[in-house]
């Protein structure tokens, strides 16, 4: 046991050398070579170059091993070197960024392996916006609906690698990578541009310098974004249609149709009327199911700080809109602001095109998104609005004013401090303790929170 033991923290060791110093420390690579050709692994194990992807492509028989390999369970006898092994692997591959300029081959590769770790937690390959989501194409298990090659699951965006503090560490890992990119040289060169694998953090940089791309580059920029656009929201067109679809309205009477017929309720209630000599079941009354459910025509007005901080949440929302603005009786209206606001409303059915027209970063003045809004209201009761933001505002005495007034008049405010996979959202507590005194606390994670929350409104 003692002997196992040492083994294992001669790996050990060498992941911390490695993760703190990226020269080679020759005594612990040596033995830790050992131990990896005495465990019968291959020698590839210990090269940070060659990716998890690529190992299980060489390597089929690794696979099944790297699925759930963090997860809680307790190792059989002998097993806990070779886990070591593994584990030293991918937390290498996942937490060694190194330094310098990043190639669009590169940051796929990290892609794969964070999916891989993903999968490893026994997250799954599928939803975590989320975003839990979707199965990929290829690539390592990822974070919903996209893919590179390969064998694991899809590692494309919206559903993050996770919950809590690991969610916003592999998020600020990747949006690393990609600021050390060229990604104005990679997309201008069709080839490179086809490598990139559509992600939260590469959306951002996009949209950040669109205005800087032309020609080619812009073109694969836009055709990037899109992607990103077309995987989240089939994700979210399944997330919205599994979701509760609003409480039955019990002030309508059951219409009397067979379709309706509570048959079990039925039989329960004229029991007492059995008679055991010819063994029938006499029925003086039919009970029906009430199934009438609001058929009223609903305003949903989503305002969306574009703030740099606020990508995440303002690209699925975005989305979502245009996801809600396909439902029938559900009239949506879109409104983008920061020191000035826009209507976007003419364009909400285009997720894409909306997104092309925010200019991310910038301060926030949200009177100026509430100069907008307010007129949009009609009908108070049958109104909501989901105001995405931060909340940390230039007058944020004259927004919460307006956001009061909004909710006395009967108006349902939904207000959003992020819906991502790992729900890590800064907001400013003065606007939370406010909101939730109101009795419309702030929606902070998983963006199905708030795909049940205009559901259970607008059906």
């Amino acid at each position: 046991m003692s002997a196992a033991r040492n083994r294992r923290q001669v790996l050990y060791w060498r992941l911390l050398a490695r993760l703190f110093d990226h020269d080679e420390q020759p005594a612990l690579e040596t033995a830790s070579m050992a131990v990896v050709d005495d465990l019968g692994l291959p020698a590839a194990l210990l090269d940070p170059s060659v990716s998890v992807d690529n190992l299980v492509q060489r390597f089929p028989e690794l696979a099944a091993e790297f699925q759930n390999l963090l997860a809680p369970e307790e190792d059989a006898p002998g097993d806990e070197v070779r886990r070591a092994a593994l584990v030293s692997k991918l937390l290498l591959n996942v937490f060694s960024t190194g330094t310098g300029d990043v190639t669009a081959t590169r940051l796929a590769a990290w892609q794969q392996d964070a999916g891989w770790f993903r999968q490893a937690l026994c997250a799954g390959p599928g939803t975590g916006a989320g975003a839990g989501n979707a199965a990929g194409t290829g690539g390592g298990a990822g974070n919903a609906a996209g893919g590179g090659g390969g064998t694991g699951a899809g590692n494309g965006p919206g559903a993050g690698y996770g919950s809590g503090e690991l969610a916003g560490m592999l998020a600020g890992l990747e949006a690393d990578l990609v600021s050390r990119m060229r990604l104005r040289e990679v997309l201008a060169d069709p080839a490179l541009a086809r490598q990139l694998t559509p992600s939260m953090s590469l959306v951002e940089q996009l949209l950040r310098d669109k205005a800087n791309l032309s020609g080619v580059a812009l073109a694969n920029a836009k055709a990037l974004i899109r992607r990103f656009v077309d995987e989240v929201a089939e994700v979210l067109r399944t997330q919205v249609a599994k979701a509760s679809a609003g409480v039955i309205d019990r002030s309508v009477p059951p219409k009397r149709v067979f379709r309706n017929l509570d048959v079990e309720r039925t039989i329960w209630k004229n029991l007492t009327n059995y008679n055991p000599e010819d063994q029938r079941l006499y029925v003086d009354r039919l009970y029906y199911r009430r199934t009438a459910r609001r058929t009223t025509p609903a305003r949903l007005i989503v305002v969306v700080d574009q703030s740099g901080s606020m990508v995440d949440a303002m690209v699925n929302c975005t989305i979502l809109a245009s996801i809600f603005a396909g439902l029938p009786k559900v009239d949506v209206h879109l409104v983008a602001y920061d020191t000035r606001a826009l209507d976007l409303t003419p364009w909400v059915h285009d997720p894409f095109e909306v997104l092309l027209r925010t200019q991310l970063g910038g301060g926030t003045d949200g009177t100026a998104a509430l100069a907008l809004a307010q007129p949009k209201v009609a009908d108070p009761r049958n109104t909501v609005v989901v105001w995405i933001s931060d909340f940390y505002e230039w007058n944020c005495d004259g927004v919460y004013a307006g956001l009061e007034a909004l909710h006395r008049s009967g108006v349902r405010i939904i207000p959003v401090g992020s819906v991502n996979s790992g729900g890590q959202q800064s907001v400013n507590p003065w606007f939370r303790q406010k909101l939730k005194n109101l009795g419309t606390p702030v929606i902070s994670g998983h963006i199905r929170k708030l795909v049940f929350e205009l559901k259970n409104f607008l059906a």
